[in-house]
């Protein structure tokens, strides 16, 4: 029950339990208490509204930086990441293989803003060894939602 509980939560974190439970052909309080207990084992971490800002007047950039880092004995990447991650610019830090060790995602309301961030606060860190950053230029797809609207044809349909 509980994975069929987070595969609807994931989508749609609106419905209610009793929809839910309806939904899962569950028992409603069942259903709360599996809820209750996910987020007491902090399985479920949060609830978020997805937010399309190219349809607003507010101004944000999005900037994915790559982070290459030497970790220091008894630190490893576990403490590097938090101290990247308490930044309130910072809403995601990802452990990666490859060719660089975390991609850092944040977000600034200009790019100078996103520039300075990387300069004053993440590359100065002791165990960072380079940075690259990528800025979002438009986002056609966010956490499994379409974010761009199909362009309507209006061409009328001709057959012989």
């Amino acid at each position: 029950m509980r994975e069929k509980i987070l595969s609807v939560l994931e989508k749609n974190a609106r419905i209610s339990v009793h929809d839910l439970a309806i939904l899962l052909g569950e028992d409603e309080v069942e259903v709360a208490n599996c809820i209750g207990d996910m987020e007491a084992e902090n399985v479920i971490c949060g609830y978020h509204t997805l937010i399309n800002w190219d349809g607003t007047s507010e101004e944000k950039v999005t900037a994915l930086i790559e982070v290459k880092v030497t970790p220091q004995r008894g630190m490893g990447f576990d403490k590097i990441a938090e101290r990247i991650y308490q930044y309130s610019e910072v809403h995601a830090v990802y452990l990666m293989s490859g060719a660089f060790d975390f991609t850092v995602i944040i977000e600034g309301k200009t790019m100078r803003g996103v520039a300075q961030f990387v300069s004053d606060k993440l590359a100065p860190m002791d165990e960072v060894l380079s940075t690259a950053t990528h800025f979002v230029l438009k986002k056609y797809k966010d956490h499994g939602t379409i974010l761009v609207s199909k362009p309507h044809d209006e061409r009328m349909l001709v057959t012989p």
